[in-house]
Parts: structure tokens; C-alpha cells; sequence
């Protein structure tokens, strides 16, 4: 054997399947994970990019956020630094919000074929928007009830008086889940065009998901019932859209 023949058997074993992307998208498991972490870090570096962003505009954000209280105080010496910290960060995820939707849909997309890689142009602004209007939900409608409700046990004897971190995280503890909850058809659809989810599968659990779309509004707002069916509404229509694609669209 020659040393050419041998270069060439050399270079057919160091370039194997299984060290290549297929055609159809499929990678080894090493690769799975060293993409994983390069698009957690691409999507960290967004926040801090985001975050460094809105340090500019910090005071104009505090005051959006605090409005619907009023004045707020704090009551330990480093509690409106880390919380103001807190909101910079919050802020900046939001900001890197369309990078970081990017990079998730980006990661699971490889699974399937060229042509429903396509998509990746409609998942992005879908989730950016479907989760922005999550959070315009439950900043605007629902977590106005919740604190006129808290904020209706104050007696002459008992003043309402809100610590600015206890305030902050009230609202991140009402906003940020809904954004999520807003994902819902988007997950529901990817996940049944990938075969994890059926129709059969999606229908059967139906009336489960109804079930606790209402425990979901009876936890997260006041006892009063108009509220509760506000929250629990548009879980179900969510659920609903998800189903009804991946039933008479994606035909699973």
C-alpha cells in the first residue's frame, strides 16, 4: 500500500457518520450537547447585551412598573440596589427575548426535514409576540384585580405599604407565567409536527387541560369568579388552536 492510499484511509476514518450532520438533520449526541451550550451562552450574552441596554432607561421602566401602587419604600439597606439590579435583568431578557426564542426554536428545528426549517421565520415573531401578549394580559387585566383585591384588607388600623423588592416580585410572580402559558400553541404545534403529540392524544386530555386551566385562574387571581374564568378562557382557546392544527393541518 502506497502512502497516498494511506492519507486516504486515514481521512475516511477521522470523517465518519457519525461525526457528520446528516441530511436529515440528525447529529450524535456530543454535537446535540455542544450546541446546547453554545446557544445558552449566545442567548446569556443577549441578556447582558439587553440588560446593558436598559440601564439607560432604568427610572422610565421602575416608574411603568410601579404605577399602579404609588409610592414604595424599602426597608433594608441594599434592597432598592438589588432589586433595581433585578429589574435590569428582567428588562434585559426581554430585550434579547427574539435572540433567545431564535436560538431555542434554532436547536429543536435540526429534527426536522430542509423545507420545515422554513419555519423558523414564523416561530420567532409568533413567540415573541404571543409572549409579550402574555404579559400584557396579566400586567394589564389581571394583576390590577389581584392588588385592588389585596389592597382592599387595609383598615385605618392597617395601611397598605408595599417594600419595593415584595412588589417587584409580585409582579414578575403574575407577568412571567403567563408569557409562558401564552407558548402554548406554538409548543403544542412543534411538538406534534416532530410526533410527540397527537390529536388522539391532544383530545383525550382535553377536558383534563379545561379542568385546570380554572385551578390555574382560581391560584393566580382573586376569588372573585369573573376573574378566574378571564384567566382560564384563554388557556382553553390556546389549547384549543394547538389542537385543531395538529389535528386538521398537520393531519397527526
Amino acid at each position: 500500500m502506497t502512502s497516498t492510499d494511506k492519507n486516504e484511509n486515514s481521512v475516511e476514518e477521522k470523517i465518519s457518520p457519525n461525526d457528520e450532520q446528516l441530511d436529515d438533520g440528525s447529529m450524535p449526541l456530543t454535537s446535540h450537547l455542544e450546541e446546547l451550550r453554545s446557544r445558552i451562552i449566545k442567548s446569556l450574552l443577549a441578556v447582558v447585551v439587553g440588560s446593558c441596554s436598559s440601564y439607560f432607561c432604568l427610572d422610565e421602566i421602575t416608574k411603568f412598573l410601579t404605577e399602579p401602587v404609588g409610592k414604595l419604600y424599602y426597608m433594608q439597606p441594599g434592597e432598592a440596589f438589588f432589586t433595581y439590579l433585578k429589574i435590569d435583568i428582567v428588562a434585559g431578557f426581554l430585550i434579547a427575548l427574539p435572540i433567545i426564542f431564535f436560538h431555542v426554536w434554532k436547536f429543536f428545528l435540526p429534527a426536522l426535514t430542509k423545507s420545515e426549517r422554513a419555519a423558523l421565520g414564523i416561530l420567532v415573531p409568533s413567540s415573541v409576540i404571543l409572549f409579550f401578549g402574555g404579559l400584557a394580559f396579566s400586567f394589564f387585566l389581571i394583576m390590577p384585580i389581584a392588588l385592588k383585591f389585596f389592597m382592599g384588607f387595609s383598615t385605618d388600623d392597617l395601611q397598605t405599604m408595599f417594600s419595593f423588592q415584595n412588589y417587584f416580585d409580585f409582579v414578575i410572580m403574575f407577568a412571567l407565567p403567563f408569557g409562558f402559558v401564552f407558548e402554548m400553541p406554538l409548543v403544542i404545534i412543534v411538538l406534534g409536527k416532530l410526533g410527540v403529540l397527537t390529536s388522539e392524544f391532544l383530545g383525550k386530555y382535553r377536558r383534563i387541560i379545561f379542568f385546570l386551566s380554572f385551578v390555574i385562574g382560581a391560584l393566580v387571581t382573586t376569588p372573585d369568579v369573573i376573574t378566574q374564568i378571564a384567566v382560564a378562557i384563554p388557556v382553553m382557546m390556546l389549547y384549543e388552536v394547538g389542537y385543531l392544527v395538529v389535528k386538521y393541518i398537520l393531519r397527526k
